[in-house]
């Protein structure tokens, strides 16, 4: 582990400004140990550390954004119902680059996440010698154990197989760092990440019952946030019990959100945001945050010149009476350039996008399916990224119900609470069993996850073969995305540990 505990550089610490507690950050080699961690009150800025380095940038690459990168370069563009012009980025939108160990999108996510790791691992292994309440203790040592859990949750669904491949589990995974030594370590298998992954959070959940602190932000962790990550892990593990059983723990308390809400660009927390990442216009990466990237309005080229689409099959799988098919550009009736989806100057459609969606920027070209569903709320790309909803937690649970052969109305109830009873779609009902109703679960995840970097996790969880098609055979992906990746292809959809890390690590190999 070596190259992973060099690249441990910006243990960073926020510290109150006349705005907010979430701005400054000072590196940890300026900040001595003995100091980062002699009180709770010192150590809570270590913490919140750990939330901002989901939101900087890395590597040297104005691309690398935290979190926000994970969601658009490894779920969003190479899944099944993202379509976005950019013929360049074929290697990373058609997953070729998962077996090339020297390249650096090999490599950022294992960075970026063995970052985190490090530094919570330095919390966890100091809190208890902090002077403060045992009370203030438990909190601080209970969002630490979250965030590294949710770490390796991350990490085990990119480096490790589809739990289906893993042969329950005994195929490699990635290396389990839990302490703060240098010492190398090899390869734990994919089911003792997972184990690792629970032990982490049946300990943070132990220990927030037993404090007495709780959140004040939403970025912030707490144990609806362990909640969460224990349902999706568990899901990804095929361990439905748990998934059923935590879905229902995390959204407890959370609302689905409102119509209104819903349309409001899913950049600022709701009834329903259960964690989140901060941002605001003090705490931007400017062009090269996520929502500059994929914000309908975003000043930012990346927008202006490459919008991001839904596919034309999804799109028409949802009904006329839902408003989230409100929330993309319908081009019926209009012409438009049909080999790439761009309205062109003076079009109907063009004029009609504008009419609907008039924060567009003022030179940006509307395409036909073009996504108004993500909203930057400051320019060129401000706007808290969420990454766990309840409404994510109502389909894990449909998911999990129908894996253990519960009754097929329980799983239609479900579905009719996300659809329906929320208002999204108050004509809906689900009469559906068997495959069918599987084929459900899966199109309403697609339909309301759609652009928050699940699709393509989603699909290498179940197995699924991508499949896009051009505009000519009945979809809107341009020639060289059009294209279908078997579940077996490229080394299972399981990117290979970088050279960067078996350079350095002497007992790791690949």
């Amino acid at each position: 582990m070596k190259q992973t505990i060099i690249t441990l550089i910006c243990f960073v610490f926020l510290f109150t400004s006349c705005k907010k507690d979430y701005l400054d950050t000072l590196p940890t080699d300026q900040t001595p140990t003995e100091t980062a961690f002699e009180t709770t009150a010192s150590a809570r800025f270590a913490v919140n550390g750990l939330a901002k380095m989901m939101t900087i940038q890395y590597l040297g690459s104005q691309g690398f954004n935290g979190e926000g990168t994970i969601k658009m370069y490894y779920g969003n563009y190479p899944g099944n119902h993202f379509s976005v012009n950019l013929s360049g980025w074929a290697a990373i939108i058609n997953a070729t680059y998962n077996e090339n160990i020297t390249s650096i999108y090999d490599y950022y996510p294992w960075y970026y996440y063995y970052k985190i790791i490090g530094n919570a691992n330095k919390i966890i292994h100091y809190i208890d010698a902090a002077e403060g309440t045992t009370a203030d203790k438990n909190f601080i040592k209970a969002q630490a154990l979250t965030y590294r859990a949710y770490c390796y949750m991350m990490l085990a669904q990119l480096y490790g197989n589809r739990w289906s491949d893993s042969n329950n589990g005994a195929t490699d995974g990635v290396v389990n760092k839990i302490d703060i030594s240098n010492d190398d370590l090899p390869k734990s298998t994919l089911l003792e990440t997972y184990n690792l992954i629970y032990a982490d959070l049946d300990q943070a959940i132990g220990l927030y019952a037993t404090s007495t602190e709780t959140r004040t932000a939403n970025y912030e962790m707490d144990v609806n946030v362990a909640y969460s990550i224990y349902a999706r892990a568990a899901l990804n593990r095929a361990d439905y019990a748990n998934a059923e059983t935590f879905s229902q723990k995390a959204r407890a308390s959370y609302a689905l959100m409102s119509n209104t809400d819903y349309k409001a660009g899913f950049s600022t927390p709701n009834s329903e945001w259960i964690w989140s990442s901060y941002g605001a216009a003090d705490e931007t990466l400017y062009f090269y945050s996520y929502f500059s990237y994929i914000g309908y309005n975003s000043t930012a080229s990346a927008v202006r010149t490459a919008p991001k689409m839904i596919s034309r099959e999804l799109y028409n799988q949802i009904p006329s009476t839902d408003i989230r098919k409100g929330l993309f550009l319908d081009p019926t009736g209009y012409t438009y350039t049909t080999s790439t989806g761009a309205t062109t100057a003076g079009s109907a459609l063009r004029a009609k996008a504008f009419e609907l969606f008039p924060a567009l920027a003022s030179n940006a070209t509307p395409y036909a399916y073009m996504q108004f569903k993500i909203a930057a709320t400051d320019m060129p790309g401000v706007g808290n990224l969420n990454h766990f909803r309840s409404s994510e937690m109502i389909l894990n649970e449909a998911e999990a119900k129908y894996f253990q052969n519960k009754p097929a109305d329980e799983i239609q109830a479900l579905l009719v609470e996300l659809t329906a009873t929320s208002g999204r779609d108050a004509s809906y009902t689900c009469t559906k069993t068997g495959a069918d109703l599987l084929a459900e679960i899966k199109k309403y995840r697609a339909i309301e996850l759609w652009g928050e970097g699940f699709d393509w996790f989603d699909m290498k969880r179940w197995g699924d073969s991508i499949n896009r098609k051009n505009y000519t055979s009945g979809s809107n992906f341009i020639e060289s995305l059009a294209v279908t990746i078997a579940p077996s292809a490229n080394n299972k959809w399981t990117w290979k540990i970088p050279a960067r890390e078996t350079d350095f690590n002497t007992v790791l190999d690949q």
